[in-house]
């Protein structure tokens, strides 16, 4: 072939023109946008192994399908790696803390280390992140061995990681979290990721309450600044390095009044009216395209207004434990950054789907976490003389839930920890009873072992003393049950401690089931007008359960983890004997 016709035939087969393509004759129009995966979770709290089961549909109890553990969670996310390689994986905090025996025994690095084999990114810290302080923080972000208790640090050598502890892999953001004395972040505020040239900006944040909620020596030496205003004040300067699309994970969140079950997960009943994160969301600059949220372990796939009431953006939490993910699917514009479409979708961690692979090394490290755990695990902290059951009376109380309650009034009557008169527990927080046979640990019959005693209360909530009136003490409880200003689904009766009764009549009207003067501590009746220290878990001082009346509570105090408050009194007062059920009277 001449040099001539060469060219010609090579000019036939590839011609460009402007910034059109032709490919054998026929124009090929260039790829503009890139296509982003967000693969998001919340409120791990180091769940290494599957949490159980999750209900399938909101109207049937009966049907459920196993959820979670890191191996399938691994699984899920290199299943969506696989079919898209602009792929990063983010959480929205609480990663630590509050976890089960088999981390939180090794101060949550077990978590550490397989998230940073799951491929994990990206993690705004969460209240829980600060249960040890700040400085047990940094080392789970830079690495190193706990500075006291070497026996449950450092296990890599036993379970297949590295020694001494690695530490995070992935970036903790905290741009509201600042140095009293500095001003400074304790961490970056943002991270900017790159996708074929197109910038997003991560901005990581946690709740500002966080000092009401975490022991004060956990969060001393930080400030906590406002959400709304610490996003808006940083949009200008990710505005100069050229970002248009901007992506915020807050541990802040809000609660839908509907059963949480696979056939919900991905609805916004009540669109989150009366939530903190939808006050955050309405604040936020509209150069805001996505919100990543936490805290209320619910899982929700909504569209909110940001400042300008037309600009709708989805608004996603993951429930908990790694139940749930959320899988978002951005497409940017690589003409000028910008955000073209984004959509989400909450998707069940099945560990019954075929079509997942679990990680088979993060599950052999987390067995090997396991059969260190379990000697531990079977320590025994006390002793009971019968079986402390979580049975209910008519009235609405149960023995469990009552020695619960006295053990934080113990741990909080002190006036150095709080100055409390008087606790309540949550009746969905006594998640089992304490059975005085042997359990298969063969710890003996009456011992009660940590591993049983964390199984009651496996949701390390922290203790929060606080002041109400009377009066208001009186409507916490009438928000208990049904038809009142809360809407319970049912009624929901707190455990009180040892002192406090009251009688209420299931024929009184709503909110109005309640005689004031029947409510008493130690025999002496409330005085509406007077003010008086209530201790709960950090769960229900955030207004969990519907009871709204504790967010309105004034000079609180964070306290210990509940589960440790169970095992002092447990070690100072045994055996321990079923408490009588008089506390609470129901009225003909």
């Amino acid at each position: 072939m001449k040099l001539k016709t060469l060219v010609s035939a090579i000019a036939l087969t590839f011609s460009f023109a402007g910034t059109g393509v032709v490919c054998a004759g026929k124009p090929v129009t260039p790829n503009t946008t890139v296509k982003l995966k967000i693969v998001a979770i919340n409120d791990f709290h180091g769940q290494l192994e599957s949490p159980g089961s999750f209900r399938a549909l909101s109207t049937d109890a009966s049907g459920t399908v196993p959820v979670g553990g890191v191996d399938y969670l691994a699984g899920y996310i290199a299943d969506i790696k696989s079919k898209n390689i602009h792929t990063t994986v983010v959480s929205a905090g609480d990663l630590i803390g509050a976890s089960p025996v088999v981390s939180a025994l090794f101060h949550d690095e077990a978590t550490i280390e397989t998230m940073n084999r799951l491929g994990l990114e990206i993690n705004a810290v969460g209240n829980h992140e600060f249960d040890e302080g700040k400085n047990e923080l940094l080392r789970m972000q830079n690495g190193g061995c706990h500075p006291v208790d070497s026996d449950r640090s450092c296990q890599g050598a036993k379970v297949g990681t590295a020694v001494p502890f690695e530490g995070a892999a992935f970036k903790f953001l905290a741009a509201n979290v600042v140095e009293k004395s500095s001003g400074e972040s304790l961490f970056p505020a943002y991270d900017i990721k790159e996708y074929d040239g197109v910038k997003v900006a991560f901005i990581g944040m946690t709740l500002k309450e966080t000092p009401t909620i975490v022991t004060p020596s956990g969060v001393a030496g930080l400030r906590f600044k406002d959400e709304i205003q610490t996003v808006n004040h940083l949009i200008p300067k990710l505005q100069a390095q050229g970002v248009k699309a901007v992506v915020v994970l807050i541990h802040q969140g809000g609660v839908m009044p509907i059963v949480q079950s696979i056939d919900t997960i991905n609805t916004c009943d009540g669109n989150l009216e009366g939530s903190p994160i939808k006050t955050i969301v309405k604040g936020l600059s509209n150069a805001v395209n996505l919100v990543i949220s936490g805290h209320t372990h619910q899982a929700y796939n909504c569209k909110l207004a940001t400042k300008n009431p037309k600009h709708l953006i989805p608004v996603t939490s993951a429930n908990s434990q790694g139940r749930i993910l959320t899988t978002i699917d951005m497409e940017l514009s690589k003409v000028n950054g910008a955000v073209k479409k984004i959509s989400a979708v909450n998707v069940a961690v099945d560990r019954g789907n075929a079509a997942i692979t679990p990680d088979a090394d993060i599950a052999q490290i987390v067995a090997n976490y396991k059969n260190l755990s379990t000697p531990i695990a079977n320590r025994v902290i006390g002793r009971i003389s019968a079986d402390l059951t979580r049975t209910t009376t008519s009235a609405g109380e149960n023995v469990m839930g009552n020695v619960i309650a006295d053990a934080q009034l113990a741990a909080t009557q002190a006036a150095a920890f709080g100055g409390a008169q008087v606790a309540f527990m949550n009746p969905g927080g006594v998640r089992a009873d304490l059975m005085y046979a042997s359990s298969a640990a063969l710890e003996g019959d009456g011992n009660v072992t940590f591993g049983e005693a964390f199984i009651v209360q496996p949701f390390g909530n922290s203790l929060v003393t606080l002041s109400l009136t009377g009066a208001q003490i009186e409507e916490l409880l009438e928000q208990q049950f049904m038809g009142c200003t809360n809407a319970q689904s049912f009624n929901r009766i707190l455990l009180p401690s040892t002192g406090f009764s009251y009688a209420w009549r299931a024929t009184g009207a709503d909110c109005d089931k309640i005689d004031p003067n029947d409510i008493k501590i130690n025999g002496v009746v409330v005085d509406p007008a007077a003010s008086y220290r209530v201790t709960v878990n950090s769960f229900l001082a955030d207004g969990g359960d519907k009871f709204n009346v504790l967010t309105k509570a004034t000079n609180r105090l964070g306290g210990a983890q509940d589960s440790d408050a169970l095992e002092a009194y447990f070690k100072a007062n045994s055996p321990i004997a079923p408490v009588g059920l008089d506390r609470i009277q129901q009225l003909p």
